[in-house]
């Protein structure tokens, strides 16, 4: 049995990497989409099973694939990555002050089942001043993150406070994933 992570994401392979997973990567295909008509946590699970359903159709059947979808909401509307400096420039400043949730989406899928789950967490973001999301948005951080900021990076600068899972911020809530992963019949410890 093999481990697959359905993603490309290097926030995700390090935080696998970091609590001693093996696994090997092999990106989705699957095109986000995030004007859907559903519940942004639908929207985030739905989206993950996609993914992992995607790559598992490409491997043998004894193997396990992660699939995971990271969103911001603010105020019902949902942000994934900028296609943009102008798109990330808007979401920070809309961010900027206020309180957000990054709700991540996870599945973990089998040859016999399909786990999957979502975590919400609460991040608010202080007062950004133009001229800081400017400086930020030039090191090209921003641009493929959702909500358009790395908690992990520079982006920590701007986050005031923290209400949740700081994994499911960065992109994959291990303690959630552990939980997916043990129903598959696979302990990471």
């Amino acid at each position: 049995m093999t481990i697959i992570l359905a993603s490309a994401s290097p926030r995700r392979y390090d935080l696998l990497t970091q609590v001693g997973c093996k696994f090997i990567v092999m990106p989705s295909s699957v095109i986000e989409n995030n004007e859907q008509a559903m519940l942004p946590h639908e929207l985030a699970v739905l989206q993950a099973k996609e993914k992992a359903l995607d790559v598992f159709s490409k491997v043998q059947t004894h193997d396990v694939v992660i699939g995971a979808d990271t969103i911001v909401v603010l105020d019902g509307q949902v942000y994934g990555k900028p296609v943009d400096k102008n798109d990330a420039r808007s979401m920070l400043t809309s961010l900027a002050g206020k309180e957000h949730q990054v709700i991540t989406g996870i599945a973990v899928v089998t040859a016999n089942e399909i786990w999957k789950d979502f975590v919400v967490t609460n991040v608010r973001i202080g007062d950004i001043a133009a001229a800081e999301i400017e400086a930020y948005l030039t090191t090209g951080e921003p641009m493929d993150k959702a909500g358009a900021y790395a908690i992990q990076g520079m982006g920590a600068l701007f986050v005031e406070s923290i209400n949740g899972c700081y994994a499911n911020v960065v992109g994959l809530p291990l303690n959630k994933l552990s939980e997916l992963l043990k129903k598959a019949g696979v302990k990471l410890l």
